[in-house]
């Protein structure tokens, strides 16, 4: 289990966070509804969207993406950056993202799902596991850098879901990840 980084704290944690999604999920609809960003919502002073819309998805099918996503990533990056790095790492792309989609995307009415904080965590993995890997850690950045520019020339989500994609949560997502986790890197050896 330590080589797919589920072993211990690591695996109770990614069970925590996989139990944590399925279980607003569970909420359905309703749930979705009163958790999402939504641009009047929060105009009106519903501040909790910007936190918990990256927690609801649009159904199973959506949840289940979004959780398989976190297991990859999970199993290629967990040790990548250590837990107080990851928590910045995810603080600064939400950050990025809710402001990216308030003041860039305007168009934005609505959005919910983690696929932006995961591609904060892909950029910021990557860049965590440079010393370790460089091989992986290039080949994984230049496969994010080519998901991100695809998807900003074709306005679509390059996975085929069959999904409404915000793409622009994506690009900001991963561009708050590698500024903060660059950010980390510089003050310390280790992120």
């Amino acid at each position: 289990m330590r080589s797919l980084n589920c072993d211990g704290g690591y695996g109770l944690a990614l069970a925590l966070a996989l139990l944590l999604l399925l279980g607003l999920a569970a909420g359905g609809e309703a749930w979705r509804l009163a958790l999402q960003y939504q641009r009047d919502a929060i105009a009106a002073g519903e501040w909790w969207r910007l936190l918990t819309a990256h927690l609801v998805h649009l159904g199973a099918r959506h949840v289940l993406l979004d959780g398989a996503g976190l297991v990859l990533l999970w199993i290629l990056y967990a040790r990548a950056l250590r837990a107080g790095a990851w928590g910045c790492v995810l603080a600064g792309s939400l950050v990025a993202i809710d402001a990216g989609l308030w003041w860039l995307s305007a168009g934005v009415q609505w959005y919910v799902g983690l696929s932006g904080l995961l591609h904060g965590a892909w950029a910021a993995g990557a860049l965590g596991a440079w010393r370790e890997s460089r091989g992986l850690a290039a080949s994984s950045l230049a496969l994010l850098g080519a998901k991100l520019i695809a998807e900003q020339l074709y306005q679509g989500g390059v996975a085929g879901s069959g999904l409404p994609v915000v793409v622009d949560a994506h690009l900001y997502g991963a561009v708050g990840g590698l500024i903060v986790a660059a950010a980390l890197g510089r003050r310390t050896r280790r992120l």
